[in-house]
Protein backbone atom coordinates (compact mmCIF):
# COMPACT_ATOMS: atom_id res chain seq x y z
CA UNK A 1 0.00 0.00 0.00
CA UNK A 2 1.02 3.52 -0.61
CA UNK A 3 1.00 5.75 2.50
CA UNK A 4 -0.87 8.21 2.32
CA UNK A 5 1.44 11.71 2.65
CA UNK A 6 -0.52 13.74 5.18
CA UNK A 7 -1.27 17.42 3.85
CA UNK A 8 -0.93 18.62 7.37
CA UNK A 9 2.22 20.66 8.01
CA UNK A 10 5.25 18.54 8.63
CA UNK A 11 5.29 19.50 11.84
CA UNK A 12 2.13 18.34 12.81
CA UNK A 13 3.23 14.78 11.32
CA UNK A 14 3.72 11.98 14.26
CA UNK A 15 3.57 8.45 14.32
CA UNK A 16 2.33 5.76 16.66
CA UNK A 17 5.66 3.65 15.85
CA UNK A 18 5.27 -0.43 15.11
CA UNK A 19 7.24 -1.93 15.16
CA UNK A 20 -6.85 -21.69 21.04
CA UNK A 21 -8.19 -24.62 20.65
CA UNK A 22 -10.48 -25.91 17.68
CA UNK A 23 -9.96 -22.74 15.49
CA UNK A 24 -11.93 -21.64 12.69
CA UNK A 25 -10.74 -20.82 8.98
CA UNK A 26 -10.73 -16.83 8.56
CA UNK A 27 -13.82 -15.64 6.93
CA UNK A 28 -14.51 -11.98 6.01
CA UNK A 29 -18.24 -12.77 7.83
CA UNK A 30 -19.01 -14.15 10.85
CA UNK A 31 -22.25 -16.22 10.39
CA UNK A 32 -22.59 -17.42 14.37
CA UNK A 33 -24.40 -13.86 15.59
CA UNK A 34 -26.00 -15.04 18.88
CA UNK A 35 -28.53 -13.22 21.18
CA UNK A 36 -27.00 -10.70 23.25
CA UNK A 37 -28.71 -11.44 26.00
CA UNK A 38 -26.78 -14.68 26.54
CA UNK A 39 -23.47 -14.51 28.57
CA UNK A 40 -21.86 -16.90 27.34
CA UNK A 41 -17.68 -15.19 26.49
CA UNK A 42 -16.87 -18.29 24.84
CA UNK A 43 -19.64 -16.96 21.58
CA UNK A 44 -19.15 -13.66 22.64
CA UNK A 45 -15.80 -13.60 21.56
CA UNK A 46 -15.22 -15.95 18.60
CA UNK A 47 -11.90 -17.70 17.28
CA UNK A 48 -10.93 -17.74 14.14
CA UNK A 49 -7.75 -18.80 12.57
CA UNK A 50 -5.00 -21.29 10.61
CA UNK A 51 -2.11 -23.09 11.09
CA UNK A 52 0.13 -19.74 11.97
CA UNK A 53 -2.89 -17.48 12.68
CA UNK A 54 -5.25 -16.90 15.25
CA UNK A 55 -8.05 -14.39 14.99
CA UNK A 56 -10.61 -12.90 17.55
CA UNK A 57 -13.78 -11.52 16.69
CA UNK A 58 -15.99 -9.33 19.11
CA UNK A 59 -19.47 -11.02 18.78
CA UNK A 60 -22.36 -8.81 20.10
CA UNK A 61 -23.35 -6.99 16.90
CA UNK A 62 -26.83 -5.54 18.11
CA UNK A 63 -24.79 -4.22 20.68
CA UNK A 64 -22.15 -2.68 18.55
CA UNK A 65 -19.92 -5.49 20.14
CA UNK A 66 -19.89 -2.96 23.24
CA UNK A 67 -17.74 -5.11 25.92
CA UNK A 68 -18.54 -6.74 29.05
CA UNK A 69 -15.93 -7.56 31.99
CA UNK A 70 -16.39 -10.96 30.57
CA UNK A 71 -15.12 -10.35 26.86
CA UNK A 72 -12.10 -8.46 27.97
CA UNK A 73 -11.37 -11.19 30.02
CA UNK A 74 -11.80 -13.89 27.60
CA UNK A 75 -9.24 -11.33 25.31
CA UNK A 76 -6.57 -11.26 27.70
CA UNK A 77 -6.59 -15.07 28.41
CA UNK A 78 -6.56 -15.90 24.57
CA UNK A 79 -3.91 -13.18 23.69
CA UNK A 80 -1.69 -14.71 26.91
CA UNK A 81 -1.87 -17.87 25.47
CA UNK A 82 -1.10 -16.72 22.02
CA UNK A 83 1.54 -15.22 22.86
CA UNK A 84 3.30 -17.89 24.21
CA UNK A 85 2.65 -20.24 21.75
CA UNK A 86 5.32 -20.90 19.26
CA UNK A 87 2.79 -22.50 16.28
CA UNK A 88 1.30 -19.05 16.32
CA UNK A 89 3.02 -16.45 14.21
CA UNK A 90 0.80 -13.40 14.36
CA UNK A 91 -2.87 -12.28 15.72
CA UNK A 92 -6.09 -10.18 14.22
CA UNK A 93 -8.80 -9.01 15.58
CA UNK A 94 -11.91 -7.58 13.94
CA UNK A 95 -15.66 -6.97 15.24
CA UNK A 96 -18.89 -8.82 13.35
CA UNK A 97 -22.06 -6.91 12.18
CA UNK A 98 -21.59 -2.77 11.22
CA UNK A 99 -19.78 -1.98 14.43
CA UNK A 100 -15.44 -2.98 15.53
CA UNK A 101 -16.39 -1.85 19.02
CA UNK A 102 -18.47 1.09 20.14
CA UNK A 103 -16.77 0.74 23.89
CA UNK A 104 -17.67 -0.13 27.32
CA UNK A 105 -21.40 -1.54 27.47
CA UNK A 106 -22.13 1.43 30.04
CA UNK A 107 -25.78 0.88 30.26
CA UNK A 108 -24.79 -2.58 31.57
CA UNK A 109 -22.03 -1.15 34.04
CA UNK A 110 -24.40 1.77 35.11
CA UNK A 111 -27.39 -1.32 36.16
CA UNK A 112 -24.58 -3.09 37.86
CA UNK A 113 -23.49 -0.30 40.00
CA UNK A 114 -26.86 0.88 40.53
CA UNK A 115 -26.67 -2.68 41.99
CA UNK A 116 -24.23 -2.18 44.66
CA UNK A 117 -22.21 -4.11 42.34
CA UNK A 118 -19.08 -2.18 42.52
CA UNK A 119 -15.87 -4.72 42.69
CA UNK A 120 -17.41 -6.25 39.44
CA UNK A 121 -17.07 -2.56 37.82
CA UNK A 122 -13.33 -2.43 39.81
CA UNK A 123 -12.63 -5.22 37.69
CA UNK A 124 -13.79 -4.64 34.59
CA UNK A 125 -11.82 -1.58 34.39
CA UNK A 126 -8.59 -3.45 35.66
CA UNK A 127 -8.49 -6.40 33.09
CA UNK A 128 -9.71 -3.98 30.40
CA UNK A 129 -6.45 -1.47 31.13
CA UNK A 130 -4.38 -4.58 31.79
CA UNK A 131 -5.48 -5.79 28.13
CA UNK A 132 -4.51 -2.36 26.39
CA UNK A 133 -1.35 -2.52 28.29
CA UNK A 134 -0.71 -6.43 26.89
CA UNK A 135 -1.65 -4.88 23.20
CA UNK A 136 0.87 -2.36 23.41
CA UNK A 137 3.45 -4.71 24.40
CA UNK A 138 2.59 -7.85 22.60
CA UNK A 139 5.32 -9.55 21.24
CA UNK A 140 3.61 -11.02 17.70
CA UNK A 141 2.41 -8.51 14.62
CA UNK A 142 -1.08 -7.93 15.75
CA UNK A 143 -3.49 -6.86 12.72
CA UNK A 144 -6.60 -4.48 14.28
CA UNK A 145 -9.51 -4.21 11.94
CA UNK A 146 -12.00 -1.38 12.67
CA UNK A 147 -14.14 -1.38 10.14
CA UNK A 148 -17.45 0.39 11.70
CA UNK A 149 -18.30 2.27 14.72
CA UNK A 150 -15.16 2.33 16.83
CA UNK A 151 -15.90 4.60 19.91
CA UNK A 152 -14.34 4.90 23.29
CA UNK A 153 -12.33 1.88 24.41
CA UNK A 154 -12.72 0.26 21.23
CA UNK A 155 -9.86 2.73 20.19
CA UNK A 156 -7.75 1.60 23.16
CA UNK A 157 -7.89 -2.63 22.35
CA UNK A 158 -7.14 -2.02 19.10
CA UNK A 159 -5.04 1.36 18.55
CA UNK A 160 -2.39 0.34 21.08
CA UNK A 161 -1.42 -2.76 18.55
CA UNK A 162 1.24 -2.71 15.59
CA UNK A 163 -1.15 -2.71 12.44
CA UNK A 164 -4.56 -0.88 12.74
CA UNK A 165 -6.39 -0.91 8.84
CA UNK A 166 -9.27 0.98 8.39
CA UNK A 167 -12.12 1.66 5.84
CA UNK A 168 -14.60 3.72 4.41
CA UNK A 169 -17.21 2.15 6.78
CA UNK A 170 -14.97 3.45 10.13
CA UNK A 171 -16.25 6.26 12.34
CA UNK A 172 -14.27 6.56 15.05
CA UNK A 173 -14.86 8.98 18.19
CA UNK A 174 -14.35 9.52 21.68
CA UNK A 175 -17.75 10.76 23.52
CA UNK A 176 -17.11 10.70 26.95
CA UNK A 177 -17.37 13.66 28.31
CA UNK A 178 -20.68 13.75 26.99
CA UNK A 179 -21.80 11.35 29.50
CA UNK A 180 -19.91 12.10 32.78
CA UNK A 181 -16.87 9.85 31.92
CA UNK A 182 -13.73 10.61 29.95
CA UNK A 183 -11.12 9.05 27.39
CA UNK A 184 -9.57 6.33 28.58
CA UNK A 185 -8.42 3.11 27.83
CA UNK A 186 -4.81 4.66 26.65
CA UNK A 187 -6.63 7.57 24.90
CA UNK A 188 -4.52 10.23 27.34
CA UNK A 189 -1.85 8.57 25.37
CA UNK A 190 -2.48 8.24 21.58
CA UNK A 191 -4.86 11.27 21.64
CA UNK A 192 -2.40 13.67 23.30
CA UNK A 193 0.27 12.44 20.11
CA UNK A 194 -1.96 13.82 17.60
CA UNK A 195 -1.07 16.46 15.42
CA UNK A 196 -1.05 19.93 17.14
CA UNK A 197 -4.54 20.26 19.51
CA UNK A 198 -6.22 17.83 17.22
CA UNK A 199 -6.38 15.53 20.74
CA UNK A 200 -7.47 18.43 22.64
CA UNK A 201 -10.28 18.70 20.62
CA UNK A 202 -11.47 15.34 19.87
CA UNK A 203 -11.65 14.47 23.38
CA UNK A 204 -13.73 17.44 24.61
CA UNK A 205 -16.11 17.69 21.73
CA UNK A 206 -16.75 14.08 20.89
CA UNK A 207 -16.34 14.81 17.26
CA UNK A 208 -15.75 11.55 14.89
CA UNK A 209 -12.90 10.86 12.96
CA UNK A 210 -13.45 9.00 9.49
CA UNK A 211 -11.08 6.26 8.09
CA UNK A 212 -9.19 8.94 5.73
CA UNK A 213 -8.59 11.31 8.60
CA UNK A 214 -7.40 8.37 10.73
CA UNK A 215 -4.75 8.05 8.22
CA UNK A 216 -3.72 11.29 7.52
CA UNK A 217 -3.03 11.88 10.95
CA UNK A 218 -1.85 8.06 11.65
CA UNK A 219 -4.01 7.03 13.69
CA UNK A 220 -4.38 4.07 11.59
CA UNK A 221 -1.94 2.34 9.29
CA UNK A 222 -3.35 0.90 6.49
CA UNK A 223 -6.95 1.90 4.70
CA UNK A 224 -8.99 -0.01 2.51
CA UNK A 225 -12.09 -0.43 1.43
CA UNK A 226 -15.06 -2.23 3.09
CA UNK A 227 -15.81 -4.24 -0.12
CA UNK A 228 -12.08 -5.37 -0.15
CA UNK A 229 -11.97 -6.77 3.21
CA UNK A 230 -13.19 -10.59 1.97
CA UNK A 231 -9.52 -10.14 -0.12
CA UNK A 232 -7.80 -9.11 2.93
CA UNK A 233 -8.92 -11.65 5.21
CA UNK A 234 -8.26 -14.40 3.06
CA UNK A 235 -4.83 -13.40 2.36
CA UNK A 236 -4.05 -13.09 6.02
CA UNK A 237 -5.45 -16.38 6.60
CA UNK A 238 -2.65 -17.76 4.29
CA UNK A 239 0.17 -16.32 5.66
CA UNK A 240 2.51 -18.42 7.17
CA UNK A 241 4.86 -16.00 8.65
CA UNK A 242 5.70 -14.27 12.20
CA UNK A 243 7.61 -11.65 9.87
CA UNK A 244 5.78 -8.39 10.65
CA UNK A 245 7.03 -7.18 7.30
CA UNK A 246 5.46 -9.76 5.59
CA UNK A 247 2.01 -8.97 7.23
CA UNK A 248 2.54 -5.77 6.67
CA UNK A 249 3.14 -5.86 3.02
CA UNK A 250 0.27 -8.19 2.72
CA UNK A 251 -2.27 -5.37 3.97
CA UNK A 252 -0.43 -2.96 1.74
CA UNK A 253 -1.62 -4.86 -1.28
CA UNK A 254 -5.15 -4.42 -0.57
CA UNK A 255 -4.78 -0.70 0.68
CA UNK A 256 -5.71 2.28 -1.20
CA UNK A 257 -4.43 5.95 -1.98
CA UNK A 258 -6.50 8.22 -0.30
CA UNK A 259 -7.18 11.85 1.10
CA UNK A 260 -9.05 13.99 3.30
CA UNK A 261 -11.99 15.75 1.53
CA UNK A 262 -12.64 19.12 1.82
CA UNK A 263 -15.27 19.22 4.54
CA UNK A 264 -12.84 17.06 6.84
CA UNK A 265 -11.95 18.73 10.40
CA UNK A 266 -8.60 18.60 9.61
CA UNK A 267 -8.71 21.37 6.92
CA UNK A 268 -9.61 23.56 10.69
CA UNK A 269 -6.17 22.70 12.57
CA UNK A 270 -4.80 26.12 12.13
CA UNK A 271 -8.21 27.05 14.02
CA UNK A 272 -8.58 23.90 16.36
CA UNK A 273 -4.45 25.09 17.63
CA UNK A 274 -5.36 28.58 18.01
CA UNK A 275 -8.99 27.42 20.16
CA UNK A 276 -7.45 24.54 22.06
CA UNK A 277 -3.94 25.28 22.85
CA UNK A 278 -5.23 27.32 26.04
CA UNK A 279 -4.69 26.32 29.70
CA UNK A 280 -8.48 26.31 30.35
CA UNK A 281 -12.08 25.08 28.94
CA UNK A 282 -12.93 28.38 29.75
CA UNK A 283 -10.11 29.78 27.39
CA UNK A 284 -11.03 26.91 25.14
CA UNK A 285 -14.67 28.25 25.15
CA UNK A 286 -14.05 31.68 25.02
CA UNK A 287 -11.54 31.56 22.27
CA UNK A 288 -14.06 29.60 20.29
CA UNK A 289 -16.93 32.12 20.99
CA UNK A 290 -14.83 35.07 19.85
CA UNK A 291 -14.24 33.25 16.64
CA UNK A 292 -17.63 32.02 16.43
CA UNK A 293 -18.60 36.03 16.39
CA UNK A 294 -15.81 36.94 13.82
CA UNK A 295 -15.87 34.41 11.00
CA UNK A 296 -19.87 33.23 11.84
CA UNK A 297 -18.30 29.49 11.00
CA UNK A 298 -20.92 26.91 11.47
CA UNK A 299 -18.16 24.47 12.58
CA UNK A 300 -17.34 27.11 15.46
CA UNK A 301 -20.72 26.96 16.43
CA UNK A 302 -21.52 23.54 16.92
CA UNK A 303 -18.07 22.88 18.41
CA UNK A 304 -19.18 25.19 21.10
CA UNK A 305 -22.29 23.78 21.50
CA UNK A 306 -21.64 20.02 22.03
CA UNK A 307 -18.81 21.53 24.64
CA UNK A 308 -21.66 23.17 25.98
CA UNK A 309 -23.33 19.92 26.08
CA UNK A 310 -20.84 18.30 28.03
CA UNK A 311 -20.20 17.98 31.70
CA UNK A 312 -18.28 20.43 33.25
CA UNK A 313 -16.45 18.50 35.77
CA UNK A 314 -15.53 15.72 33.14
CA UNK A 315 -14.34 18.52 30.18
CA UNK A 316 -11.59 19.59 33.17
CA UNK A 317 -10.88 16.00 34.41
CA UNK A 318 -10.42 15.57 30.29
CA UNK A 319 -8.09 17.91 29.26
CA UNK A 320 -5.65 17.96 32.55
CA UNK A 321 -5.99 13.94 31.69
CA UNK A 322 -4.87 14.74 27.80
CA UNK A 323 -2.30 17.28 28.50
CA UNK A 324 -0.48 14.78 31.26
CA UNK A 325 -0.70 12.07 28.51
CA UNK A 326 1.68 14.42 26.78
CA UNK A 327 4.95 13.51 28.96
CA UNK A 328 3.57 9.91 29.80
CA UNK A 329 4.03 6.70 29.22
CA UNK A 330 1.27 4.20 27.83
CA UNK A 331 1.27 2.36 31.27
CA UNK A 332 1.72 6.06 33.18
CA UNK A 333 -0.88 7.04 31.36
CA UNK A 334 -3.03 3.70 32.05
CA UNK A 335 -2.78 3.89 35.64
CA UNK A 336 -3.83 7.46 35.52
CA UNK A 337 -6.99 6.92 33.67
CA UNK A 338 -7.57 3.76 35.92
CA UNK A 339 -7.35 6.42 39.00
CA UNK A 340 -9.78 8.64 37.24
CA UNK A 341 -12.60 5.94 36.14
CA UNK A 342 -13.08 4.30 39.28
CA UNK A 343 -13.26 7.89 41.41
CA UNK A 344 -16.11 8.48 38.57
CA UNK A 345 -18.03 5.40 39.22
CA UNK A 346 -17.73 5.96 43.10
CA UNK A 347 -19.76 8.96 43.39
CA UNK A 348 -17.57 10.14 46.35
CA UNK A 349 -17.54 13.71 44.63
CA UNK A 350 -19.83 13.36 41.58
CA UNK A 351 -22.37 11.18 39.68
CA UNK A 352 -22.15 13.05 37.04
CA UNK A 353 -21.48 9.65 35.03
CA UNK A 354 -24.51 7.84 36.06
CA UNK A 355 -27.24 10.99 35.27
CA UNK A 356 -25.19 11.11 31.41
CA UNK A 357 -25.79 7.59 31.02
CA UNK A 358 -29.31 7.79 32.23
CA UNK A 359 -30.00 10.98 30.27
CA UNK A 360 -28.13 9.73 26.87
CA UNK A 361 -28.64 6.08 26.74
CA UNK A 362 -31.31 4.46 29.49
CA UNK A 363 -33.96 7.64 29.74
CA UNK A 364 -32.73 8.88 26.49
CA UNK A 365 -33.88 12.75 27.78
CA UNK A 366 -30.68 14.17 26.50
CA UNK A 367 -31.11 16.55 29.42
CA UNK A 368 -28.40 15.44 32.35
CA UNK A 369 -28.45 17.56 35.60
CA UNK A 370 -24.79 17.72 35.95
CA UNK A 371 -23.08 18.41 39.33
CA UNK A 372 -21.37 20.64 39.45
CA UNK A 373 -23.43 22.56 36.48
CA UNK A 374 -21.39 24.91 35.33
CA UNK A 375 -17.46 25.06 34.82
CA UNK A 376 -17.06 27.78 37.49
CA UNK A 377 -18.17 25.35 39.99
CA UNK A 378 -15.93 22.91 38.95
CA UNK A 379 -12.84 23.54 41.91
CA UNK A 380 -8.97 22.90 40.83
CA UNK A 381 -9.57 20.80 44.11
CA UNK A 382 -12.11 18.76 42.84
CA UNK A 383 -9.86 17.86 39.66
CA UNK A 384 -6.92 17.04 41.27
CA UNK A 385 -8.69 14.35 43.29
CA UNK A 386 -9.61 12.15 40.76
CA UNK A 387 -5.85 11.88 39.91
CA UNK A 388 -4.59 11.29 43.10
CA UNK A 389 -3.40 7.53 43.95
CA UNK A 390 -5.83 5.42 45.17
CA UNK A 391 -5.06 3.01 47.78
CA UNK A 392 -2.73 0.07 47.46
CA UNK A 393 -5.30 -2.74 46.83
CA UNK A 394 -7.01 -0.83 44.38
CA UNK A 395 -3.98 0.61 42.42
CA UNK A 396 -3.25 -0.79 38.66
CA UNK A 397 -0.04 -2.66 38.60
CA UNK A 398 0.96 -3.42 35.43
CA UNK A 399 3.77 -5.76 34.31
CA UNK A 400 6.16 -3.09 33.27
CA UNK A 401 9.90 -4.70 34.26
CA UNK A 402 8.90 -7.46 31.96
CA UNK A 403 7.12 -5.82 28.87
CA UNK A 404 8.53 -2.70 27.45
CA UNK A 405 6.15 -0.44 25.09
CA UNK A 406 6.91 -0.13 21.23
CA UNK A 407 4.82 2.55 20.99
Amino acid sequence: MQRFKTLLPQKYRFSLQALCSHPRPFSAQVHHHIDDDHDDPQQQILVEGRAKSRAAILNRPSSLNALTTSMVARLKRLYDSWEENSDIGFVFMKGSGRAFCSGADVVRLYNSLNEGNVEEAEQFFKTLYSFAYLQGTYLKPHVAILDGLTMGCGGGISLPGMYRVVTDKTIFSHPEAQIGFHPDTGASYYLSRLPGYLGEYLALTGDKLNGVEMIACRLATHFTLNARLPLLEERLGKLITDDPTIVETSLAQYGDLVYPDRSSVLHKIDTIDQCFCHDTVEEIIEALAKEAAESYDEWCISTLRNIREASPLSLKITLESIREGRFETLDQCLVREHRISLRQISKQVSSDFFEGVRARMVDKDFTPKWDPPTLKDVSDDMVQSFFSPLNEESELVLPTALREPYM
